[in-house]
């Protein structure tokens, strides 16, 4: 026990030689102040999002099945790092989209969805999904998902597509 003792006291003392109480005093500083700051640095929390969303039996929006994707051709936004209606980070919504009428089977209603290419990146590849429900020929543009939408945009890079709801359908 008297090695230890020994070493740890020429350790110590070692230490006070090559270092100040002012030196100590910013380094613990430091320490504290990292330690409060560890709070705010970014999670990542869209997994706990989606498994809320989802209801057992029912398809959520990583699923091409999804209720909103009635008209969608494209990767889902939800699988590349945004959600069902944001783009991802790094990519811009092109300004131009086409638009379908899906039918919700929780309330029974009809939505009217836009469709919006996420542009800026290349494409993500993960969650293809191409559902032609009520397509128009290619002559009505608007309502046709065949396009490269992000040709309006500076960077033509398709990513992924996003759905948003614009209203309800009237019959």
């Amino acid at each position: 026990m008297r090695s230890f003792d020994r070493w740890f006291e020429q350790s110590s003392r070692s230490l006070a030689n090559r270092t100040s109480r002012r030196s100590l005093l910013a380094v613990l500083g430091q320490v504290l102040t990292g330690a409060a700051l560890l709070p705010l640095l970014p999670v990542d929390r869209a997994s706990r999002a989606h498994a809320a969303n989802a209801t057992p039996g029912k398809p959520g929006p990583e699923s091409c099945e999804y209720w909103k994707y009635c008209a969608i051709d494209g990767f889902l936004c939800a699988c590349c790092g945004g959600t069902s209606t944001s783009c991802p980070p790094g990519t811009g919504s092109s300004p131009i989209t086409w638009v379908g009428t899906c039918h919700n089977p929780v309330d029974g209603r009809d939505y009217i969805v836009s469709y919006n290419d996420c542009c800026g990146k290349a494409s993500c590849g993960t969650c293809d999904c191409n559902r032609n429900e009520r397509e128009k020929p290619l002559y009505r543009p608007s309502r046709n998902n065949d396009l490269n939408w992000c040709m309006a945009n500076v960077n033509a890079d398709y990513h992924c597509t996003v759905s948003v709801i614009v209203g309800v359908a009237e019959k």
